[in-house]
């Protein structure tokens, strides 16, 4: 079994799985518009994950993880928890495209999406929104900018040719609003 991962599963699977690729998927844009209350936000300030939007114009990437033998139901029961019963995603089967050259034919991965119609759905807002809502969320996983950052960083190191607007821009909304280590010109002055 195959499972590809968008979000934090690209750093953090949570799971032991006998091979990784990255690769992408076709049909799909990768979006802030899942709350979290739970592994990086709380009831009082929910934090914003991704899930996917049907899109036939783009393409995620991500990271698929092969699972054999003992590891599937291992992976899943995990899986099950973390995404489905926690995050409000539901499974998928979609084609993966591994990175490589000479990877072949596409795969079938199990994918976690979650659906406007699972109770922590959020939906659209402005990149400045999302960011500020990021800034001050965190939960049991850690800070939701965190999240964002690594999500930036790994897009960056393992697939620099992929755009990812959305992604960029809330990474640079939140990046704005943070305050500046160096000192200010009036501190300089004196």
């Amino acid at each position: 079994l195959w499972i590809f991962g968008y979000g934090s599963l690209v750093w953090r699977p949570g799971f032991e799985f006998t091979s990784r690729k990255v690769g992408y998927i076709r049909g799909y844009s990768r979006r802030f518009w899942q709350g979290d209350t739970f592994h990086r936000g709380s009831e009082q300030a929910p934090g914003r994950v991704v899930t996917l939007l049907e899109d036939d114009e783009e393409c995620t990437w991500g990271v698929a993880y092969k699972v054999c033998g003992e590891q599937i139901a291992a992976s899943l029961q995990y899986l099950n928890v973390r995404e489905a019963v926690l995050g409000g995603y539901d499974t998928k089967m979609v084609k993966f495209h591994p990175q490589e050259k000479d990877a072949g034919e596409p795969i079938q991965a199990l994918v976690y999406i979650a659906t406007p119609q699972n109770p922590s759905y959020l939906g659209p807002a402005s990149e400045e929104d999302i960011a500020a809502q990021i800034r001050v969320s965190s939960g049991c996983a850690g800070h939701n900018m965190e999240y964002l950052l690594r999500l930036a960083d790994f897009m960056r190191c393992f697939c620099p040719q992929a755009e990812d607007k959305h992604l960029f821009s809330i990474e640079e909304a939140l990046i704005s609003l943070l305050p500046r280590l160096c000192p200010s010109e009036k501190a300089l002055e004196q």
